[in-house]
């Protein structure tokens, strides 16, 4: 048995290994930082640590967040920085048996390698990411970790 912490995007599922996930808070009004990729909403201080709040919405389907109510921040240990991941609404922490996990062979795994595999339940597919690949596979990420860690 892993846990993941569940989140919905869109109409679909995703889950995140429990050990990458620091905390879930509430949305708050990033500061916007100029001259950062366009799904990099901005910066909020999270018990003292300043964490880049990426738009998990624009980099898995090219469009903007919108926040209600249930939006949430999944904030995540990348190597050596937090991530915040704006998600529509953290549904549940679970436990996912390795035999619901069915590994992703498609083609489009070049393009997607954060994404590691999905878990197939009665009722629901989750599909399960990796908050450290997508992080690192972003062409941006020295420049928001280097831009992070200058304003510490």
């Amino acid at each position: 048995m892993n846990k993941f912490v569940v989140f919905q995007l869109e109409r679909e599922q995703y889950a995140v290994p429990i050990e990458y996930v620091i905390s879930i808070e509430k949305m708050v009004e990033p500061t916007i930082i100029p001259q950062m990729p366009d799904y990099m909403v901005g910066v909020v201080r999270i018990r003292g640590e300043l964490v880049p709040v990426l738009d998990t919405r624009k980099l898995l389907y090219e469009r903007p967040f919108e926040e209600m109510d249930k939006t949430r921040l999944v904030v995540t240990m990348a190597k050596d920085i937090s991530v915040a991941f704006i998600v529509d609404e953290a549904k549940e922490i679970l436990d996912i048996p390795e035999e619901a996990v069915k590994q992703v062979n498609m083609l489009a795994y070049q393009q997607t390698p954060y994404l590691v595999g999905v878990a197939s339940l009665p009722e629901r597919l989750i599909i399960l990411m990796d908050p450290n690949r997508l992080f690192a596979h972003l062409e941006e990420a020295d420049e928001i970790k280097e831009h992070i860690h200058s304003h510490q």
